[in-house]
């Protein structure tokens, strides 16, 4: 009986497999748009998480000052 072959190559990740069916199915111009609105999503929630952020901080100096 004969040991099964060792693969040789790395099985691709699923982002990388992702990647190759948009490149197919995608114009690179589509592409380039799809991940700035992507870009733009993050930042905007960034953003969002930096306002919650700073409207805490403020809530909490003024309760602070009128104890």
């Amino acid at each position: 009986m004969q040991a099964a072959p060792v693969r040789a190559t790395a099985i691709p990740s699923f982002t990388t497999a992702l990647r190759a069916v948009e490149s197919l199915l995608m114009s690179s111009g589509q592409r380039t748009a799809r991940r700035n609105a992507w870009t733009s999503v993050l930042e905007d929630r960034r953003r969002a998480k930096d306002r919650v952020e700073a409207q805490r901080v403020l809530e909490q100096t003024l309760s602070s000052r009128s104890s």
